[in-house]
């Protein structure tokens, strides 16, 4: 696979518009004669429905005290679900993987692929990095932590602008803060980040998506370290495959945050925007990710004018006995309304369940 491949705009709808495109077969449940069908909805308008359907959830809450009050340090997260089809997915996970190859080759950039030597359980995770090089600790040279400016990297691939696009059109992020930088985490069985907050020489809020499993990212003002790749938090906040995890605020800059040892392979891509005056010497932005604006809730209507008298109401059935299975693409023409979640998970240390308690620290 070629980077020219890539370039595409349009990439990722064109996976889905795959999918979507397959033959629909509609069965008179009266005579019984079968219609096959195509789906007749645009491209734009299958894009709005999809948008109109992701769960987005807010609504975490963790007491604990701060500077001597109680805050809700869990305030500016946020949980978006259905971003990413699962062929979608596919296809990022697909050319993650060719570009490790490409870093085990030597194909990129010095300090744009890192595969540390696993010398304990937890350490050695392969990253990515595209659009700066960040320095997580001080390193032989004595560069503290934070965007080594006279280090090169790759630029940011065409596929993962096409994410950053969606990202911004979507409502993920705000079209003030559009990344121009990622990092791509690639954990084995065993993998795990340690407690730390992102640091500022990236702007807030910034993003992580989750790919190939489901994982926990525990939150606190005091995460414990108990062992290798084992740690103990006020807050554990699980990520679906193909989630986007937003952090802002409280949630960003006063919980710290770690990835526990993962129990199975996974993928994470973290997009963020470098603070103009750490960006790297001869920094220069991309030009198609300026001035990305955000859909419009109101376009809802303008689908609903425009699709053909009755759609919304129709739905392809086929009766199997007593049941019924209905198109899923026809069920989401029936509720296109914005998905907010009003549950959020809470409890303490690693144990949590659903409720509406409010998890209350009361250590110092």
């Amino acid at each position: 696979m070629s980077w020219a491949d890539m370039a595409q705009e349009d990439e990722l709808e064109e996976e889905e518009e795959r999918e979507l495109s397959k033959r629909v077969v509609n069965v008179n449940a009266a005579t019984g004669e079968l219609r096959i069908t195509k789906p007749t909805l645009s491209r734009e308008q299958r894009e709005y429905i999809r948008f109109m359907n992701v769960k987005r959830q807010r609504d975490f809450i963790c007491l604990e005290r701060v500077n001597g009050k109680f805050a809700n340090i869990l305030e500016g997260l946020e949980l978006h679900t259905g971003i990413f089809s699962a062929a979608e997915q596919k296809r990022i996970v697909d050319f993650v993987y060719s570009l490790q190859e490409m870093g085990k080759k030597g194909e990129l950039k010095a300090r744009t692929y890192t595969a540390p030597q696993k010398w304990m359980r937890g350490k050695g995770r392969v990253t990515i990095q595209f659009g700066c090089c960040y320095n997580y600790a001080v390193d032989k040279n004595r560069n503290p932590p934070g965007i080594l400016q006279n280090d090169v990297v790759d630029p940011i691939p065409p596929l993962f602008k096409v994410i950053i696009r969606r990202l911004v059109k979507w409502h993920v992020l705000p079209p003030t803060c559009v990344p121009d930088s990622c990092i791509v985490n690639i954990y084995e069985e065993g993998d795990c980040i340690p407690p730390h907050v992102d640091n500022h020489d990236f702007l807030r809020p910034f993003c992580t998506v989750s790919f190939l499993s489901e994982c926990d990212i525990l939150f606190g003002t005091n995460l414990k370290v108990i062992g290798a790749g084992e740690f103990e938090g006020s807050f554990a906040i699980p990520m679906p495959v193909g989630s986007v995890l937003v952090l802002n605020g409280r949630g960003a800059d006063v919980a710290k945050h770690c990835v526990p040892a993962v129990p199975t392979k996974r993928i994470s891509i973290t997009f963020r925007r470098m603070d103009e005056s750490k960006r790297p010497k001869g920094y220069a932005p991309e030009p198609d990710l300026q001035d990305i604006q955000p859909l419009s809730y109101e376009e809802d209507k303008i689908i609903r004018l425009n699709t053909p008298r009755g759609e919304c109401q129709r739905q392809s059935t086929r009766r199997v006995g007593n049941s019924e299975m209905r198109g899923s693409a026809e069920r989401s023409l029936v509720h296109p309304e914005p998905h907010d979640s009003t549950w959020s998970r809470r409890g303490s240390g690693i144990r949590w369940n659903r409720g509406r308690g409010v998890n209350v620290n009361f250590g110092g």
